[in-house]
């Protein structure tokens, strides 16, 4: 009976142990003074890292950030500074990735083209030409259990017996013009003097971890969008060419598809995707169907199957080259097409054929950049 009490204690204990971190907390950050964590981590380059690796350098910078925070977007410049500015004075750069890309909501991809995948972590580093290695822990998040990023960015660095000497932020702005403080360069400055960082640890700003105990929020905000109430209304030529105009102060993503058009039905689900993406901002999606005016039902029953609970519209009139002309007098006719109109009237992108996802999300996040 003892025994069996013991047993149970011990697997409670465990339980307990499992649960302590949750999506509202994270693991206890690293000690000044404490040994490096070792790991064992892809790079988008193709490679596999551990702390060996780096064992030529005197010093060791490990960065946590990822692709999809826009604090984490505005520091990558600074990052590679770092990099240019210190390599050649034993100091060894590394970036991770701690962020499960299960546990990102869509709307919290508002300022950004790329998740957090390894896939897409590739796409952006060559993109921003990173000139230091790129880890992927998503899959485990072990390293970042071991370390305790609190945000991204979060910067651990490391003396040549890889002992903790500095912890926390780059700098004490997000804005570069309005930096005061760099308390990265004044560590590093410091600890190649023989100094000690004159500020060991700082808090960091920044996006909070995606650990995985976050997909069921993930999840839950993909269930709350599918129930969302579908809706279309019927649109004339006069109404049709307002829209085009765009006298909002919202960056409108207007598609012209059809029920019958195969690629018009491949490329919807991504646009639903990227309106629940940038719809907190100062944007929406406007999709408007070109099917005979007598087909409600089979319009409205497409939309609901692809839960666009976004604005829409079906074309009132059969001539389908009034419809061409109130859109875009530049578009040919083929269908889809595409547009992303700038308040005022502005045509910024334009896509007759199949999107391509990222060129599109690229377009957006570029013109919705003052809104930040």
């Amino acid at each position: 009976m003892i025994r069996r009490y013991g047993f149970l204690l011990i697997g409670l204990s465990i339980i307990f142990n499992a649960m302590s971190w949750s999506s509202e907390t994270n693991p206890p950050t690293l000690k000044i003074g404490a040994s490096a964590p070792d790991f064992t981590l892809p790079g988008v380059d193709g490679k596999t890292y551990s702390l060996k690796d780096f064992a030529g350098a005197k010093y060791l910078m490990i960065i946590f950030t990822c692709n999809h925070c826009p604090t984490a977007q505005a520091y990558e410049n600074r990052i590679k500074q770092l990099v240019a500015d210190y390599k050649n004075k034993g100091v060894a750069f590394v970036a991770i990735s701690p962020n499960d890309p299960l546990a990102v909501r869509l709307d919290e991809l508002g300022y950004t083209d790329l998740s957090d995948s390894f896939d897409e972590m590739k796409i952006r580093a060559k993109q921003r030409e990173y000139n230091y290695p790129y880890l992927y822990d998503g899959e485990t998040q072990k390293t970042a259990l071991a370390y305790g990023p609190t945000a991204t960015p979060h910067v651990f660095l490391f003396d040549a017996e890889r002992k903790l000497r500095y912890t926390g932020r780059i700098d004490d702005s997000e804005q570069e013009a309005r930096v005061k403080v760099k308390d990265t360069r004044n560590a590093l400055d410091a600890l190649l003097a023989g100094k000690p960082a004159p500020v060991e640890t700082t808090k960091t700003f920044g996006c909070s971890i995606k650990w995985a105990e976050k997909r069921e929020s993930a999840k839950q905000s993909l269930q709350k969008w599918a129930a969302e109430p579908v809706a279309c209304e019927p649109i004339n030529e006069e109404n049709l060419k307002a829209l085009v105009k765009n006298n909002s102060n919202k960056l409108r993503l207007i598609n012209i598809w059809a029920t019958w058009c195969g690629p018009c039905m491949v490329e919807f689900p991504e646009l639903v995707t990227i309106n629940r993406m940038y719809r907190n901002r100062a944007f929406e999606f406007i999709a408007v169907s070109a099917d005979e005016p007598d087909f409600q039902g089979k319009v409205l029953t497409a939309l609901q199957k692809n839960e666009a609970s976004n604005k829409n519209y079906h074309f009132n009139s059969t001539d389908k080259y009034k419809l061409i002309e109130a859109v875009d007098s530049k578009w040919p006719g083929a269908l889809p097409h595409t547009l992303l109109v700038r308040p005022g009237g502005e045509i910024v992108y334009r896509q007759t054929g199949e999107i391509d996802p990222l060129e599109l999300k690229r377009a957006i996040v570029k013109n919705l950049a003052e809104d930040r």
